[in-house]
């Protein structure tokens, strides 16, 4: 299964609409936001999602009430932290901040996480592929970044927004 990963949008809606392009394009069944939308006029871009969306709210959400109520028509959102299993049987915990993940790794497979802003892809000593897509928004750090999740086999990588010249 392909999932498109990513997070901290902070309504930066043309990265939006490229994470959602390149997710369609790449063929993903399942996109997963990290947390940190902001605000409900960053909703409308998902709506051109080719599959389901599960997401967590972050720490910066504006409108979480609004969020939630536009999140319907595309897929779902929760408080972190959450988990899931895809349907080929992959456990995945979803938060925003790792912080909130103490003494909550075990029976986890994949963790996805975000906050710093700063893409990674680790492998702990359990075996976890622990996935952060890094900052779509690219206000950070000026160069947006989601992640592709292959579950069969797990595995993970960083796609970067081409600069412009």
């Amino acid at each position: 299964m392909r999932i498109g990963v990513f997070a901290d949008t902070h309504d930066h809606l043309d990265h939006i609409r490229w994470a959602v392009d390149e997710f369609n394009r790449r063929g993903c069944e399942l996109a997963v936001f990290a947390g940190d939308l902001v605000s409900t006029f960053a909703i409308p871009p998902l709506r051109k999602l080719s599959c389901r969306l599960i997401a967590s709210f972050g720490d910066n959400e504006g409108n979480r009430m609004g969020i939630q109520g536009g999140m319907q028509i595309i897929g779902t959102v929760g408080d972190p932290p959450f988990g899931f299993r895809t349907p080929d049987g992959r456990r995945i915990l979803v938060t925003h901040q790792w912080e909130l993940l103490r003494g909550m790794l075990d029976g986890s497979e994949v963790v996805i996480y975000a906050h710093t802003h700063k893409p990674s892809i680790l492998w702990d000593d359990a075996g976890r592929l622990l996935l952060n897509p890094g900052e779509t928004s690219g206000w950070t750090y000026r160069h947006p970044s989601i992640a592709l999740l292959e579950t069969q086999p797990l595995q993970a990588e960083i796609l970067w927004k081409p600069l412009a010249p």
